[in-house]
């Protein structure tokens, strides 16, 4: 990290992808100085078409709109892994006040004979609005795939084989939260924010830009820098389950979602959480051992049921 940012890297992602080695070696540098210094990037050219994105919006924004009652159908359990999960309900870790948002989460689809449907719970689905299950299946399929390829990047940097983030991955416990923050509401508890500081519990994150402002990192100098990008855009974070097997060579980076300044409208985002799958084992990556490694091994379910409880999805 010899250069100073000013400002969250912009890269595409199709030079990755599609380009010739100068290009890839490029993508692959830029992308781990991005996660060093801020722990995020931003990825454009990343194959996720204008019109799905556009479509998951407008669905999302009908969802939400429903009658109360009608989405509290749709809680499937105290750990809020797949279905609807209400307002006020999530906070961050060691924060005393809930959260100011509402959330729905899809996980990994699989056939009911699948061995995946002992691992994982399956996913619900709301009878309206139309396209829901489609449409959201889609864009989790893309950003899983996007997310391969972000994670098969990272691989040289770290001197482990090109897979190995892959193969962590596949058939992973990865989510996609469909977001929603309400309009703050007048009584809200003054300390409370749409989303409190707080760190990502898994490998990365891919967020598709939300449709309002708000996100903020906390920078390595301690300031607190929004993070703003075209909507068509993603944002990529580092989260601890990657700090973890990194020994911290890749930091998980504190953001958190400000409340309104100006108009007090509804915000949405679509982050999708990227896990490894239940069995895996988060260990210090050796290139990254330096003076010894810091945590000890843990699988990746057991961290994540930890972290669960932490953030109040788990008793």
């Amino acid at each position: 990290m010899a250069r100073k940012l000013t400002r969250v890297p912009e890269l595409s992602l199709r030079t990755f992808t599609r380009g010739g080695p100068d290009e890839r070696r490029a993508f692959i540098d830029a992308l781990m100085e991005g996660f060093q210094y801020f722990g995020f990037i931003i990825l454009k050219d990343h194959g996720i078409g204008r019109d799905l994105l556009q479509r998951a919006y407008g669905l999302a924004e009908a969802f939400f709109a429903l009658p109360e009652a009608e989405k509290l159908r749709y809680m499937t359990g105290p750990d809020g892994q797949r279905g609807y999960t209400p307002f006020g309900r999530e906070h961050a870790k060691d924060s005393r006040v809930a959260d100011l948002k509402e959330f729905w989460h899809v996980g990994r689809e699989f056939a009911p004979d699948s061995p995946l449907a002992k691992i994982y719970p399956p996913n619900v689905w709301p009878e309206r609005p139309a396209g829901f299950r489609e449409t959201f299946l889609a864009l989790y399929g893309a950003l899983e795939e996007a997310g391969f390829a972000m994670l098969e990047a990272l691989a040289p940097s770290l001197g482990v084989p090109d897979d190995y983030f892959r193969r962590m991955a596949t058939d992973g416990n990865s989510i996609l939260r469909i977001l929603h923050y309400p309009p703050v509401p007048p009584d809200a508890d003054p300390a409370a924010l749409r989303a409190a500081p707080h760190e990502d519990i898994n490998l990365i994150t891919i967020l598709v830009a939300a449709n309002g402002a708000g996100l903020e990192l906390l920078d390595r100098d301690g300031n607190w820098l929004p993070v703003d990008t075209d909507p068509d855009n993603l944002i990529v974070d580092a989260g601890d389950m990657l700090a973890r097997a990194t020994n911290d060579v890749i930091p998980a980076t504190t953001h958190r979602v400000v409340n309104p300044k100006g108009l007090n409208a509804s915000r949405y985002s679509m982050p999708f959480f990227m896990h490894p799958h239940s069995g895996a084992v988060l260990e210090c990556i050796e290139s990254c051992r330096g003076a010894g490694a810091k945590y000890p091994p843990i699988t990746a379910d057991a961290f994540l049921k930890q972290r669960l409880k932490e953030i109040g999805l788990a008793g």
